[in-house]
């Protein structure tokens, strides 16, 4: 398929394509007598396997890892698992740190809607903000 056709089916632009192509997370490109370039069913498969993997936090570089063998084509078993392992760890912790810093914006809330009676908007930021040094 052409690269236009690519583009409407994985909804990518032919920019973005041609640039997961120069940085080698798709591979076996064929060019045809004119020059156009010619996708397999593969490509569109890994395209969508990029989005997937960007979606959960991968970067390009830990992508390449996770990718099939330039040459053999087949996927490296430990380093995928470990990987998709790595990945899961970082999830976790900033799972972790998005529990914390909701529960210290849900304090805040409470703080700020606990404000005694009277008080002005800026006294009770005040407050608020000399709660934070203790």
């Amino acid at each position: 398929m052409k690269i236009g056709e690519l583009s409407q089916l994985s909804g990518l632009t032919a920019s973005r394509i041609r640039f997961y192509e120069s940085q080698g997370l798709i591979r076996q490109v064929e060019r045809s007598s004119n020059g156009y370039r010619r996708y397999s069913q593969q490509a569109l498969q890994t395209l969508q396997l990029i989005q997937c993997a960007q979606q959960a936090g991968f970067s390009l570089d830990e992508l390449k890892q996770l990718l099939p063998d330039n040459v053999t084509g087949a996927f490296k078993h430990d380093e995928l698992m470990a990987g998709l392992h790595r990945k899961v760890e970082q999830i976790e912790e900033m799972q972790r740190h998005l529990a914390h810093s909701k529960a210290q914006l849900l304090g805040w809330i409470d703080t700020i809607q606990a404000k005694p009676e009277g008080m002005s908007c800026d006294e009770n930021a005040e407050r608020l903000m000399t709660s934070f040094k203790h």
